[in-house]
């Protein structure tokens, strides 16, 4: 008797009043959390409808099932996730159920991002994503271009050496007719030498020319696609159709980098120069005397270390367009707005954060729930029943004291009616017998 007429504290009052106004609350957002949480999960089923029809290739009433049939398991399995979260986890009340129900609920998130979260992102930013990839793929075969362009240019520099040379054995040739140069006037051994390099440099120089106009066809070519793979980029309409058309004009930009690849002619400039002083037919000296005959044999001899000084010098200009590094192989590889979502995912930040909310949102509400029926229970610990009756609470248990008593009442009223009519029957039977 003492326990229950113990006064409460000032703190056990406040919390008592705490806790019943969180109840309260409670009670009242009760009423449409579980409406909400249904609209929450109608939601993200629909975004992952779209999800999946931007995966199935095939647009028949199969696949169109098939989606619906995805996007309400998923909408179901939301609902029932979260609606048991909601009811058992805030109620756990040992720390091993705690921890045990909050794994669960991490480990159910997870399977909710890998199931619907990502098809949400690509719905809300799927076109987005692979017009990136488009933008993407424009920027490589860009560089891929300009790259192949800056060697092919390079290489075609390489002409002013071969003409240097070739102004340079000429004009050898020139001084070896005049008689400056063996001390011989004509076109003798020596003169036939100096021709045949030069003729063969510039036999290089024109296969070098004949180069160029196809050089600048070809890069005003691929700068022509780039332009119209730039507008399939940012064009209006659906990116499926466009991104057909962005193949093909792929393809067609590929040929080109490979062209200018081939117009390229480094290879060609260090094979000849590895082939002039190799290449020298020798003719017969032709010196009328010995004098002649041997100041012709050391001018040719002159010309030999004169060709291998120009080899090298043309052989290390071709070397070093050669070691360029070459353009990077640029192929375009259709993908999927899902796929495009996953591999672009962060330029696409607020849409990933957006598809992973409406389906993470109620582990918010979750925890909520969980700190504030902690709450209440801290108010009520230590306080026995009697204690945490209300006004409220015991004008209700009067009430149905009396409506208990009333019942009773009429029941023993009933019971003596019966008996009374019974007796009485038992009365007339003996009246009648007698």
């Amino acid at each position: 008797m003492g326990d229950t007429n113990r006064r409460l504290t000032a703190a056990e009052t406040k919390g008592l009043r705490t806790a019943k106004e969180l109840e309260g609350h409670l009670a009242w957002l009760d009423t449409f959390t579980p409406a909400a949480l249904g609209v929450l999960a109608i939601a993200s089923g629909v975004y992952t409808y779209l999800g999946v029809t931007s995966l199935l290739e095939d647009t028949g009433a199969m696949s169109f099932f098939a989606a619906v049939a995805y996007s309400v398991a998923v909408s179901v399995g939301i609902f029932v996730f979260w609606s048991y979260m909601l009811r058992l986890l805030p109620s756990m009340r040992t720390a091993g159920g705690f921890i045990g129900l909050t794994v669960s609920t991490m480990v159910g998130s997870l399977a909710i991002i890998a199931m619907s979260s990502w098809l949400n992102a690509a719905a809300l930013a799927g076109s987005a994503a692979v017009e990136q990839h488009l933008e993407r793929t424009v920027r490589g075969y860009q560089s891929a271009l300009e790259q192949a362009h800056d060697i092919a240019l390079s290489a075609q520099a390489l002409e002013r050496e071969v003409r240097r040379a070739r102004e340079a054995f000429e004009a050898l040739a020139e001084q070896e007719r005049s008689g400056n140069l063996s001390g011989t006037a004509g076109e003798g051994a020596v003169y036939r030498v100096l021709r045949q390099k030069t003729e063969e440099l510039q036999s290089l120089e024109e296969q070098i020319s004949e180069q160029q106009p196809l050089i600048v066809d070809a890069y005003e070519q691929g700068n022509e696609i780039l332009g119209r793979m730039r507008g399939l980029t940012v064009a209006p309409g659906p990116v499926e159709q466009r991104s057909v058309a962005f193949s093909e004009e792929s393809v067609r930009l590929a040929g080109v980098i490979s062209n200018l690849n081939q117009f390229s002619v480094a290879l060609l400039v260090a094979r000849a120069a590895e082939d002039l002083p190799a290449s020298v037919v020798l003719p017969e000296l032709d010196g009328q005397t010995t004098s002649v005959r041997q100041a012709q044999s050391s001018t040719i001899g002159s010309v030999l270390d004169a060709l291998d000084q120009r080899s090298q010098t043309l052989g290390q200009a071709a070397g070093e367009v050669l070691a360029m590094e070459p353009p990077q192989e640029t192929a375009y590889n259709p993908i999927s707005s899902a796929d495009a979502v996953i591999r672009y995912a962060s330029n696409f930040v607020p849409s990933w954060a957006g598809a992973i909310a409406i389906d993470l949102l109620p582990g918010v509400l979750v925890f909520v729930l969980a700190v504030t029926q902690a709450a209440i229970r801290n108010g009520r610990d230590g306080l026995s029943i009697e204690e945490t009756l209300t006004l409220a609470d015991l004008r209700a248990a009067v009430s149905a004291m009396r409506e208990v008593e009333m019942s009773m009442s009429d029941m023993d009223t009933e019971i003596l009616r019966r008996v009374r009519v019974s007796e009485s029957t038992k009365g007339d039977s003996a009246s009648k017998t007698d």
